[in-house]
């Protein structure tokens, strides 16, 4: 799981739901990140240093997460 975030999030930052839908979409629907399993992978990368996030608002939501890479984890990918 967590290789399949740190890939995902090599091409930009995104939401949480974001990276869901993308992993969804690249494995041909084949796999479904639950949120029971990506925000622990989420939190585990980021302990590690690997990703950072921020708190930002939108028009439509009082707050989110958006959640990128580290630069140098990007060139480690």
């Amino acid at each position: 799981m967590d290789l399949l975030v740190l890939k995902t999030l090599a091409r930009g930052p995104m939401h949480g739901f974001g990276i869901a839908v993308h992993i969804q979409q690249v494995s041909d629907e084949v796999l479904r990140v639950e949120e029971g399993s990506l925000y622990p992978a989420l939190h585990r990368i980021e302990q590690a240093g690997w990703i950072s996030s921020e708190w930002g608002t939108s028009d439509n939501t009082a707050g989110r997460s958006t959640t990128g890479s580290q630069p140098w984890a990007q060139a480690a990918l």
